[in-house]
């Protein structure tokens, strides 16, 4: 687990166009379901223009962004031009390390992060964000899902062809199997709400104590 406030600042701050049409739907479902929330670990951090965001836009919130190290100089740039007080200094996290933060947060926040995970990666994710909430912790997950093993829209069936060309182990999740996955590391569903462009903000609430991390086989060590 290592801050990034060490790290040289990027000279240009990277741009997800995504980000921006998509981050005033999710901040109105995140201002209602956060409202009572203190601590809010962020997986997966992107470009960081979703930390900084949000940030500002709750103030309530301690936010703590987190993604790959080799992302983070990225999401330092947008926090040093934004100077809030409640953004944090990135972390280094990765689903499949360990060194994750435990029973630090309330809530936790992750945007686009399922499709491109593996599916044991997916689980990891998990199993990984329940260890880090506290009980009653709430972990809101953004982005496409298929419903009965079918896509919501042509759209997303063309999105997962990409993704499967790209790299075989990724792609669209069946909505069923996250749902099971989640059970399985201690949650239960909070909500489930439409977001344009055939998205998705789904709400878990940890109702039971995290199980162990699953290795790359889904095992438990």
């Amino acid at each position: 687990m290592k801050p990034a406030s060490s790290l040289p600042v990027a000279a240009a701050k990277p741009w997800s166009e995504a980000c921006e049409r998509n981050r005033a739907p999710i901040l109105a479902v995140l201002a209602r379901w956060f409202a009572d929330r203190r601590r809010v670990l962020e997986v997966g951090s992107g470009t960081g223009q979703h930390a900084v965001a949000f940030a500002a836009a709750l103030p309530h919130l301690v936010w703590q962004p987190s993604d790959l190290a080799e992302n983070l100089p990225g999401i330092e740039a947008w926090r040093a031009d934004a100077g809030l007080a409640n953004l944090l200094a990135p972390l280094a996290l990765d689903v499949n390390a360990g060194g994750w933060p435990a029973c630090a947060f309330d809530a936790a926040f992750s945007a686009n992060t399922a499709h491109i995970l593996s599916a044991p990666e997916v689980v990891r994710m998990f199993a990984r964000v329940a260890a880090a909430l506290e009980p009653g912790g709430l972990f809101a997950l953004y982005g496409p899902f298929n419903y009965g093993g079918r896509y919501t829209a042509e759209s997303n069936e063309r999105f997962d062809a990409v993704l499967r060309a790209r790299d075989p182990a990724s792609g669209i999740r069946d909505f069923e199997w996250v749902a099971a996955t989640a059970c399985a590391a201690g949650f239960d569903l909070h909500a489930d709400e439409a977001m344009p462009a055939n998205n998705r903000l789904v709400g878990w609430r940890l109702a039971r104590p995290a199980p162990a991390i699953p290795n790359d086989r889904g095992q438990m060590p």
